[in-house]
């Protein structure tokens, strides 16, 4: 470690808010700080004895942690043992060196997507939402769509120049195609929360390629909006999708960037409007 993060880490004196404010190396925080204790959870397939905590103190220091103490163990089952360890790590994370990725088009109130999409599109604004394969679970997409919303803000059914379809969950992708034909959807919105064996990536996958092939024109063809808490958003080029929101998106954040997407881009004047069968 260098100089420069062994001050950053323990600084000698100062105001305590300034010298965070100017840290660029930071350590995990535990008992003290940059004593880089952290805590860590997972299964391994083993019954509980006290072998299985060996393993667990063995695994967690082959990942780093020194020394590992295992605090929690409970069987579970016959076959699988859950624990929770507790070490210290060394990993030192330079600031510098994070790489967030910052929002492209403002923020906007709910009067003000409603004036955009009523100057701009001269028309309401159509969104069709759903969970596609066997995801059943609506929260994520009903918290964006219905008027309830979440986190303080009115979902979509809450503005005047959106009109809102939502076909809920276990939505097949053939159908989702057909109802945003029918429905000249602008934008379709799709929430996936069930990840096991990467289905959100394979769903995806498949709504892009069922998409592409319906409208091989991107011009015509409804943009494509995925959400769900295990999504990381610069993932969207390779799912081949217009846009990934991760956990904690508001309806005001999705609103905001259809009227950027749709109303506010160059294609404006030839929106994304799929043909009537």
């Amino acid at each position: 470690m260098t100089a420069e993060a062994r001050s950053a880490l323990h600084p000698a004196s100062g105001d305590a808010a300034e010298v965070a404010a100017h840290r660029r190396h930071v350590r995990a925080y535990g008992d003290t700080t940059g004593d880089g204790m952290v805590q860590l959870s997972f299964t391994l397939p083993i019954a509980h004895d006290a072998r299985a905590e060996g393993a667990a103190a063995l695994f967690a220091k082959k990942m780093g942690l020194d020394p590992a103490m295992v605090v929690h163990a409970k069987g579970m089952g016959p076959d699988f043992t859950f624990f929770v360890v507790y070490g210290r790590s060394s990993v030192v994370v330079d600031l510098a060196e994070v790489v967030v990725a910052k929002r492209e088009y403002p923020a906007r109130s709910a009067k003000e997507v409603n004036l955009a999409i009523r100057s701009g599109l001269k028309r309401k604004l159509v969104v069709l939402g759903a969970c596609i394969g066997t995801d059943a679970h609506t929260v994520g997409i009903d918290a964006i769509l219905n008027v309830k919303g979440f986190a303080g803000e009115k979902g979509l059914e809450y503005y005047r120049e959106i009109r809102v379809v939502n076909l809920g969950a276990q939505v097949l992708v053939p159908e989702l195609v057909e109802r945003a034909r029918r429905e000249r959807a602008d934008a379709v919105l799709v929430s996936q929360v069930v990840t096991q064996r990467d289905a959100h990536l394979h769903n995806t996958r498949e709504l892009s390629v069922a998409f592409a092939t319906e409208w091989p024109d991107p011009a015509n063809r409804p943009l494509m909006v995925v959400g769900g808490p295990r999504f990381d958003p610069a993932m969207a080029a390779g799912l081949g999708v217009d846009r990934i929101f991760g956990k904690g998106t508001t309806p005001g954040e999705v609103a905001s960037y259809l009227v950027h997407a749709i109303v506010s881009s160059p294609v404006a004047a030839a929106p994304r409007r799929p043909a009537p069968a």
